[in-house]
């Protein structure tokens, strides 16, 4: 795992913690920490697609 695939998914994380961990927040707070959940983990999943590239060796031994 690439290291802003790691970072992605500590925010993700953190921002998912602190969503569970404050059930009495107003509703926009909770809608832009929803919405930074959703954010951090998109770009988790494109930092792991990117990150995990195929080495080909077409000279077979």
């Amino acid at each position: 795992m690439s290291r802003s695939a790691f970072l992605l998914l500590i925010m993700t994380l953190f921002s998912l913690a602190a969503l569970w961990l404050s059930p009495g927040l107003e509703g926009s707070l909770t809608l832009l920490l929803k919405g930074a959940c959703a954010l951090f983990a998109l770009a988790f999943l494109v930092a792991l697609m990117l990150g995990r590239r195929i080495k080909f060796d077409p000279v077979l031994r």
